[in-house]
């Protein structure tokens, strides 16, 4: 199906719909067919997008759209289903041929970012981070060396990251078993390293500071990993977490990560949006 809206900044172009648009999963319907869906998918994407970049609640998504009911209908189906990380999946490959890159990494790096949480946020689910001083969840992340996302997880803040990489470096060797070597920050040096090898069978380099450093410098062979951090807080939705479930943070780092890769694999072909443009809002990252 088509869409037409309100042309807002976060809207897809004809040239990103194109590309996500293969990668959705068969509309649902019932056994003798059922009725077509009332609400063109693009707008579905495009109020998802509208969401995770400007950080509005569901209830508040602008009427042009559909009703955020049905919106927030779409993007549990799509999490509980899965198609969120195929899609993810499936772009993160084509951002990496076109790199001239194979479809698999070989390396990666890790790190994490404690953000602050909403108070609608269980308390089950969040805790304080002393490091950082903030209250909240911690997300830890396995990119590749272009910083595209292999791995996320959304933990409680208290999680030290020693104990809460590991997950996300099991689910690394799972899903991308020909990374061989994932880089890391002093925070991760110690018990983990050997237990990467022991038991994942896999290299995990601590990235040291140079001696008599002070305050922040880009790390070698890191730095990428640290500019993905900065790439998920640059959308207002992730810049705090306010989801219910650590399982649904991930899935909004994941849309985040889905946009950043459309609007990579089209960038240098002229954007074409349905409907106008507002003038007073410019976009982001």
């Amino acid at each position: 199906m088509s869409g037409g809206g309100g042309g807002y900044p976060s809207d897809l172009t004809d040239e990103q719909w194109a590309l996500v648009e293969p990668l959705l999963p068969p509309a649902r319907v019932g056994p003798k067919g059922g009725r077509r869906e009332k609400h063109p998918r693009r707008r579905i994407l495009d109020a998802i997008f509208y969401v995770v970049r400007t950080g509005c609640s569901w209830r508040q998504l602008p009427k042009d759209f559909a009703p955020w009911p049905t919106v927030y209908w779409y993007f549990t189906w799509w999490h509980d289903d899965g198609a969120v990380e195929r899609i993810h999946d499936a772009l993160r490959s084509r951002v990496r041929e076109a790199d001239g890159r194979d479809a698999e990494p070989s390396a990666g790096l890790i790190d994490s970012q404690s953000v602050r949480s909403a108070d609608t946020v269980p308390v089950g689910t969040r805790g304080f981070d002393a490091g950082k001083k903030v209250k909240g969840r911690k997300r830890f992340i396995v990119t590749d060396t272009l910083g595209l996302l292999l791995a996320v997880q959304v933990v409680a803040a208290n999680i030290q990251d020693r104990d809460g990489a590991k997950r996300s470096l099991l689910w690394t060797r799972l899903d991308h078993p020909g990374v061989q070597k994932i880089w890391a920050d002093q925070g991760f040096a110690g018990r983990l390293v050997e237990w990467t090898s022991a038991v994942l069978g896999r290299e995990l380099e601590i990235v040291r500071k140079a001696p008599g450093q002070r305050g922040f410098q880009v790390q070698p062979k890191r730095w990428a990993v640290e500019r993905t951090l900065s790439w998920i807080t640059s959308h207002r939705r992730l810049a705090r977490d306010y989801e219910t479930s650590p399982a649904r943070s991930e899935t909004m780092i994941r849309w985040a990560m889905i946009g950043i890769m459309v609007r990579r694999l089209t960038r240098g072909r002229p954007a074409s949006r349905p409907g106008p443009r507002p003038l007073s809002f410019k976009p982001g990252l």
